[in-house]
């Protein structure tokens, strides 16, 4: 079938979710002093600008799959769904870090692992993805079929590189945010972009 109503489901799925991050952060009510308050709240803050950023660069990437995808068969829709499976969970380890860092609690660095662990879901999810596609390139457009091995390998690398973030989560909460933090900022600046990996999928 064409890949236009999957897209669509996908862009739906996360504009939820980003919603759902949104709602999760805290409002200080009838605050005397809500700058400190505010304040108090800081890793609720940090952990909706990480979630933010992960799951933007996440769709950013997933557009671009979708763009060099021609047909999907009901095996690729099964895997998208499996991300988007992920992609939900989100709002909820975010909400707990925040949480649980913000209160100094011993079960912060288990907050912190739990979301490493669905973020490294997350980034295989998507990986996997790219693999399959690179294994049926007859599901992808001719153009974009050379680039597809150099995405699938930046996928897996976007995955692997939390593993850290999920080892340190037991010493420390915040570094371990702090960690997919950086994950998330070098991979929305990376200059090596799917869409450059996929040059001329668009045109046909």
């Amino acid at each position: 079938m064409p890949p236009g109503r999957l897209h669509a489901l996908i862009d739906g799925v996360i504009a939820i979710a980003i919603t759902l991050l949104v709602l999760d952060l805290p409002r200080p009510a009838d605050s005397a002093h809500l700058a400190s308050d505010l304040w108090e709240h800081w890793p609720a803050y940090a952990a909706y600008i990480v979630s933010f950023a992960t799951v933007g660069v996440i769709w950013i990437e997933h557009h671009a799959l979708m763009g060099a995808v021609r047909r999907v068969n009901r095996r690729f829709i099964e895997l998208t769904l499996m991300l988007l499976c992920f992609v939900s969970l989100v709002p909820w380890p975010t909400a707990l870090a925040a949480d649980y860092i913000r209160r100094g609690d011993s079960s912060a660095s288990t907050a912190a692992f739990l979301y490493a662990a669905i973020m490294i879901l997350l980034g295989l999810s998507i990986s996997v993805a790219w693999s399959y596609l690179d294994r049926n390139p007859e599901l992808v457009h001719e153009a974009a079929r050379p680039g597809l091995p150099a995405a699938t390998k930046r996928s897996l690398i976007g995955a692997v590189a939390y593993i850290p973030a999920l080892a340190i989560a037991p010493v420390s909460a915040a570094a371990s945010l702090a960690i997919t933090a950086a994950i998330a900022v070098y991979f929305a600046l990376s200059r090596t972009t799917v869409p450059s990996l996929l040059t001329g999928a668009t045109d046909e």
